[in-house]
């Protein structure tokens, strides 16, 4: 029997090329398949291992969690309306600073001081501007002092106002008066009974208080000291209840 060699021609090699070439094709995408199963395999039993964690957490867990979350969301509340509250007792004080200062800027700077303390507006008068050495009479040019002070009080009424006497340490006594305590008392009750006698200031807004010698600005060993020393301090301060509201106010407990 004679062999006749097959030889393929050209045409059928390019397809056998191109058969093989598309077979590494979809192995390649074979593999890529086999990735991404895998994957999901590994990102299913994760799932269910956070799944069976869950589950441990039963609902009185769930519940406790959620009364946590309401109470932190009550502190956060109640720390904003304090913050509110602190902010807008900053902004009257600011204004009554203000109003306070343009209302006295004729006066002597030496005799008349406004300054903030804490969370209250201090006006401080010196004595030779309101009383006679010795006396508890309210002076005619101190008149004009007070009508401008009552003015800005009695355009915030959401103001307390404590009026405080003070005196130097030098000791008096007269048929009157007691000695320095009494006088301090007396004087800041001069002061208020002008206020609202004379100026319409509501009674129940204000305080007299007396502190003697006992608080001074200044030594009083000098003259300038004693000076200084004897003086009538006009203390405004905001209304405190809506602070200590908040401050007995049940959403803190927690």
């Amino acid at each position: 029997m004679l062999l006749v060699p097959i030889a393929f021609g050209s045409c059928q090699s390019d397809k056998i090329k191109g058969l093989q070439k598309e077979v590494n094709t979809k192995d390649q995408q074979i593999n890529q398949l086999n990735e991404q199963i895998t994957h999901m395999q590994e990102t299913n039993s994760s799932l269910l291992d956070r799944m069976a964690d869950l589950s441990i957490i039963n609902q009185t867990d769930a519940r406790s969690i959620q009364s946590s979350l309401e109470n932190i969301n009550r502190q956060n509340a109640y720390i904003q309306d304090l913050t509110d509250k602190i902010h807008e007792k900053d902004s009257i004080n600011l204004a009554l600073v203000t109003n306070l200062k343009r209302s006295l800027i004729n006066m002597d700077d030496e005799d008349i001081q406004v300054e903030v303390k804490g969370s209250a507006v201090y006006v401080s008068i010196a004595d030779r501007l309101l009383f006679s050495s010795g006396s508890t009479r309210i002076s005619p040019a101190a008149k004009g002092i007070l009508s401008k002070v009552a003015a800005v009080i009695n355009d915030h009424d959401q103001l307390n106002v404590l009026v405080e006497g003070h005196t130097d340490d030098v000791p008096i006594t007269t048929e009157k008066i007691s000695d320095n305590w009494d006088l301090s008392v007396l004087r800041a009750t001069a002061v208020v009974r002008t206020l609202t006698d004379e100026y319409y200031v509501a009674p129940e807004r204000l305080t007299a208080a007396g502190r003697g010698s006992h608080v001074p600005k200044m030594n009083n060993n000098t003259s300038a000291g004693r000076s200084k020393n004897r003086r009538t301090e006009i203390i405004i301060t905001p209304k405190l209840d809506q602070f200590f509201k908040l401050l007995e106010s049940p959403e803190l407990v927690g």
